[in-house]
């Protein structure tokens, strides 16, 4: 049995580590994108990759604020680029090998689902490839690595649906709230990965790149965000679903500061704005339907979206708000205290699930190619270019699901330190308030917490 070395990355540099494996043993170091978008194939098992998990959980995580992500791009240079690179080598894995920790440690009987063993294998298998990635010097070298780092992006983009599916098939074997920490804690990783890969994506582009780079942009956090236009888009889709689902949707009003901008991340804007809309569509349209029925003339009440601007002058964090107003009926005191549960839904259940990532998910691949203008995979443009992809043929599915939405858009934009807040008017309507903390000013927030 021969000796051979590799390097492996820790939170305070590299090492070189001793390991006896065969001649023929599994090749540490660089593999080609094409391999590692093979899903599932070389999938390292346990035993193979439980000394890696051991030595990157030996060392603590290396602190990481929303302030560095964004100094990469302040001002954006080569030398930058690679800080950023150095950063995503080091807390990319280790969140990855969290992920694997913790579905390792679901119980037996779930971990033997298909769809959360699917999960599992693509999890050991780039975080393998992360954690012994050889270092990046030169930007050759990250133009390589950033090409890799778009595959596993775009791997990665159905792994909330497919562990949904597995969940919903494992729903007798753990709990509503064990079910609820555990995507809780999967999403929150999700979104620091996909944070920090896209935006050394979207830098490493820019400096490639010049005139083609946004100036208002550092890396995928738009500096002058506009809700105004965010909802008009997203009312744009969500109106075209209803009327190609439901026969008909309600008319969007937009008040308040509509000139109001912000720094924020587009793609978690649409997300949520999209599956609030969508909630409030549908309640609005059922109840519409139910009233008078669904051949009358008369118009359905409008959803009103009021615009507050950031308060600069607070000494509390600003924020730019948003409230969500329809007259869809509400929601009954009885459903109220599982508005934010995973699962819980007032819509017809579907037995159509089979294609995950397409039915009740179909709004919820955020991020990829969603926040990277659609270059991964062919997608076009955006999140509602992977929406729009898989169809409105999918029916109710597309409008109404297995009650994801609400709790997902929580976790989005309570993540830098904003809120979504659901009250009920029973037998009128419904409000939701969305506060998102202006990035510009939330240096402190940790990425990867």
């Amino acid at each position: 049995m021969a000796v051979t070395m590799r390097i492996l990355r820790s939170a305070h540099g590299y090492q070189e580590t001793a390991r006896a494996v065969k001649p023929q043993g599994r090749h540490w170091h660089r593999r080609s994108s094409q391999t590692s978008s093979a899903k599932g194939q070389n999938s390292p098992s346990h035993a193979e990759i439980a000394p890696l998990l051991e030595e990157f959980a030996q060392y603590p995580a290396r602190p990481l604020t929303l302030s560095t992500l964004l100094s990469f791009g302040r001002p954006l240079t080569p030398e930058s680029v690679l800080s950023s690179v150095e950063h995503v080598l080091s807390e990319v894995p280790r969140l990855f090998g969290r992920r694997v920790r913790a579905l390792e440690g679901l119980p037996f009987i779930v971990g033997m689902n298909p769809f959360i063993a699917r999960t599992l294998a693509a999890h050991r298998r780039d975080f393998e490839l992360l954690a012994t990635y050889p270092r990046v010097t030169s930007l050759e070298e990250n133009a390589k690595f950033t090409e890799q780092l778009e595959v596993l992006v775009q791997n990665h983009a159905n792994d909330i649906p497919i562990m949904a599916k597995g969940f919903q098939e494992c729903s007798r074997y753990m709990s509503p709230g064990q079910v609820s920490e555990f995507l809780d804690s999967a999403i929150r990783n999700r979104i620091a990965v996909r944070l920090l890969a896209e935006q050394h994506i979207a830098l490493s582009r820019d400096l490639q790149n010049p005139s083609s780079s946004k100036e208002d942009h550092i890396g995928i956090v738009e500096m002058a965000c506009s809700p105004n236009k965010m909802i008009k888009m997203c009312g744009s889709f969500v109106s075209d679903l209803c009327e190609a689902t439901i026969g008909s949707s309600p008319e969007i009003i937009i008040d308040g500061e509509v000139d109001a901008t912000f720094a924020y991340i587009p793609v978690h804007l649409e997300y949520i704005l999209t599956e609030i809309l969508k909630n409030s569509f549908r309640a609005s349209v059922e109840r519409h339907h139910k009233l008078y029925g669904a051949s009358t003339d008369l118009p359905v009440p409008p959803v009103v979206l009021t615009i507050a601007s950031p308060n600069y002058s607070s000494p509390h964090p600003a924020v730019l708000s948003i409230r969500v107003r329809d007259q869809g009926g509400g929601v009954s005191p009885t459903n109220i205290p599982h508005i934010f549960s995973y699962s819980f839904t007032t819509a017809r259940q579907s037995d159509e699930l089979e294609d995950v990532g397409g039915g009740p998910y179909a709004a919820q691949h955020v991020g990829g190619s969603a926040a990277i203008d659609g270059s991964i995979g062919g997608a076009s443009s955006g999140l509602f270019g992977e929406i729009v992809g898989r169809g409105v043929q999918t029916g109710m599915g597309t409008i109404a699901g297995l009650g994801y939405g609400l709790p997902m858009s929580r976790l989005y934009a309570t993540y830098f330190g904003g809120a979504l807040d659901f009250f009920s008017l029973d037998g009128w309507g419904s409000d939701v308030f969305v506060k998102l903390r202006c990035l510009d000013q939330a240096g402190d927030v940790h990425i990867g917490r």
